[in-house]
């Protein structure tokens, strides 16, 4: 238990796997109590239950799109990216969440591919102009694989968006657009640097990776995931991005820094934050990988004040998945990449 929580602060952890974790660990105590550890399983095989039913929900919409077929060079992760919603919330009544989620982490998973693995910047360019406009029209100027994604993003956001307005009578299409638009433009932002061999400053790097790790985008759609915390406030608030949900994705983008570096590295990829401040401080790889753990330490602090001074702009409940959020990117990517190069040890978890 000692090495375990040395490993990584209880803190910054996975809260659902934490606790299987412990049964474990419970059930070879010699204080182990048989009652409690039967209530344990017993709640754990419970949700679990329904976390497979939401599983299956996301399986099935991944392949009714049809992008796995008609895209061959995206990757395919159902199962990773169910993950990221269970660690986001687990509890079974909100399983509306980890399915709106599930299909949210799935389109960026493909459109991330678009950018970063197959399309010219001319082609991308086209892309970000089409999702900024948000206009069925702009589909004529796309490449024919470049339709079939805008076409799967548009219908499935604006779905998202139609059973927001039928069943909770909430407008939430211009929130929905403008994540979309923000992470595109980051993502071309990432191209334009990678084609001219550009290798920004670390702070440079943050300001523009922040956005394109996608958290704040999964935080909008997560916000209006569980409806009965909206309010209007809020709402006016979640449009810039508060503090909350960019300390979030300040960690999330390190941890998957931290976990997919090499591996990136190796196949031409942009530099992230570790090459960035190497490059600009002269520092060794593993100075500049204290260094990135030191930001991601100060980044929980950030949180942590967020969460004891929060003025009830927004829930507990929203504040609960921004933590989450950045929880989840520190099991994913704690062995290395593990939903990308699919880690064994992320693969046993």
């Amino acid at each position: 238990m000692a090495r375990h929580a040395l490993e990584l602060p209880l803190h910054w952890r996975m809260q659902r796997l934490e606790a299987r974790w412990f049964i474990d660990v419970y059930e070879n105590s010699p204080d182990m109590k048989a009652i409690l550890l039967e209530h344990a399983k017993l709640d754990f095989n419970m949700v679990q239950a329904v976390h497979q039913q939401d599983l299956k929900h996301a399986s099935s919409w991944w392949k009714g799109t049809g992008l796995g077929e008609k895209l061959a060079f995206v990757r395919a992760r159902p199962m990773e990216g169910f993950l990221w919603t269970v660690g986001g919330v687990f509890e079974p009544q909100y399983g509306h969440f980890r399915r709106i989620l599930s299909q949210v982490g799935a389109l960026i998973t493909v459109i991330d591919d678009i950018y970063d693995v197959y399309s010219t910047l001319d082609e991308v360019e086209l892309f970000t102009e089409a999702v900024t406009r948000w206009d069925i029209n702009e589909m004529d100027k796309l490449p024919d694989y470049m339709k079939i994604c805008f076409l799967a993003l548009y219908n499935s956001i604006n779905e998202i968006a139609f059973d927001s307005l039928k069943e909770e009578e909430l407008h939430i299409t211009p929130y929905l657009k403008k994540a979309w638009a923000d992470l595109c433009k980051s993502y071309l932002l990432e191209a334009k640097w990678y084609h001219s061999g550009y290798t920004p400053s670390l702070q440079e790097y943050l300001d523009n990776a922040w956005v394109s790790i996608s958290a704040p985008l999964l935080l909008v759609h997560a916000y209006f995931a569980v409806p009965n915390h909206i309010t209007k406030e809020a709402s006016e608030c979640i449009l810039d991005y508060p503090n909350i949900v960019k300390w979030s994705s300040v960690i999330t983008r390190l941890a998957d820094d931290l976990g997919t570096s090499k591996h990136e590295q190796k196949r031409g990829d942009n530099p992230k934050s570790i090459e960035c401040y190497m490059h600009e401080s002269g520092a060794s790889e593993a100075a500049a990988r204290e260094h990135i753990h030191y930001l991601i330490s100060e980044a929980w602090k950030k949180i942590n004040e967020y969460q004891i001074g929060n003025t009830a702009v927004f829930s507990q409940t929203f504040i609960r998945m921004a933590m989450n959020l950045a929880r989840m990117s520190q099991c994913i990517y704690q062995h290395g990449d593990g939903f990308g190069a699919q880690n064994l040890e992320t693969k046993i978890v």
